[in-house]
């Protein structure tokens, strides 16, 4: 089976839980897990920017994969996140950290130090020949300081064996169609935007790769499917209850947002590492007034 094929639908950029100490909070984590699996997401993304991984140390985040495999125990495909703007560290990120049982390594394009279209390449194609698994791009300019390239992203697709996808979070729909048109066969092209998904899966994306359906696995990723079918009316309709949950959960930090709406259905606690801090009061309260309301359900069937 294709990439494309195994990962379509709504996979989950996994939040990381901590105790109050700091720690990991692995008993969370699983049941983090088994929520979102229950919810209906089709695969999960361990150490993505959501996980909070930039914190995480390299030995926190072998121990996230493996604790990870193993609870998820093969119900659904696993996406292991390396990304950076360390070209050399993450080359050896990629030959340590266990991904025997990934489906794929999510990469976010190097921040910061702000590369041209041409290191971008060539960093891509470096990781990509080193990988055992297939890798997929992740442009997030709002995170990174660098947009790559709708040229630099068909380029890639073409040009290198090992690069099979990419989650677009540009928010730039002129760029998004550029490469849905354009794309190779099997290439896979998913939404980065919680609130841009629909339209973006009307133009032919995949899935998407959310932070909401940690929260909201059951509504968001039945939300998903009906747009994978062409069903947009009743996609609309549970998207249109859920915009104002987006609008709450990156109001003023991801994932300080989303574990907001998580501490408050009892997932886990309200911890983050430093320099992110949880919700203010004023956007807390409005997560309360949010989850008080009656919840968007998927149409039955």
């Amino acid at each position: 089976m294709s990439l494309r094929n195994q990962l379509k639908g709504t996979g989950v950029a996994l939040i990381t839980p901590f105790t109050a100490k700091g720690d990991v909070d692995y008993t969370s984590l699983e049941k983090v897990i088994n929520f979102v699996i229950h919810g209906g997401v089709e695969y999960i993304v361990v150490l993505g920017t959501t996980g909070e991984t930039p914190t995480l140390n390299s030995q926190e985040r072998i121990s996230v994969i493996k604790y990870s495999y193993l609870k998820i125990n093969k119900r659904v495909p696993v996406v292991v996140g390396i990304g950076g703007n360390n070209t050399k560290e993450l080359l050896h990120d990629i030959e340590s950290f266990p991904l025997d049982k990934a489906a794929a390594v999510l990469s976010t394009s190097p921040y910061y130090t702000r590369p041209s279209q041409e290191g971008l390449f060539v960093h891509y194609k470096t990781l990509a020949e080193a990988s055992p698994k297939p890798i997929i791009l992740y442009n997030v300019p709002g995170r990174t300081g660098r947009n790559i390239d709708a040229a630099t992203t068909l380029r890639l697709a073409r040009e290198v064996k090992n690069i099979a996808g990419i989650k677009e979070a540009s928010g730039d729909m002129a760029q998004c169609m550029q490469i849905l048109r354009e794309r190779p066969k099997d290439f896979l092209v998913v939404s980065g935007d919680d609130a841009l998904a629909l339209p973006q899966i009307a133009c032919g994306m995949d899935g998407i790769i959310s932070v909401a359906a940690n929260s909201f696995p059951k509504q968001f990723s039945e939300m998903i499917r009906l747009c994978l079918k062409g069903d947009f009316p009743k996609a609309k309709k549970i998207n249109d209850k859920l915009m104002p949950a987006y609008e709450i959960m990156f109001g003023e930090n991801n994932p300080a947002g989303v574990k907001a709406f998580m501490t408050e259905m009892g997932l886990l606690k309200n911890n983050l590492r430093l320099p992110l801090v949880p919700l203010s009061d004023e956007w807390h309260k409005k997560v309360k007034a949010y989850l008080t309301k009656p919840q968007p359900q998927p149409p039955k069937k």
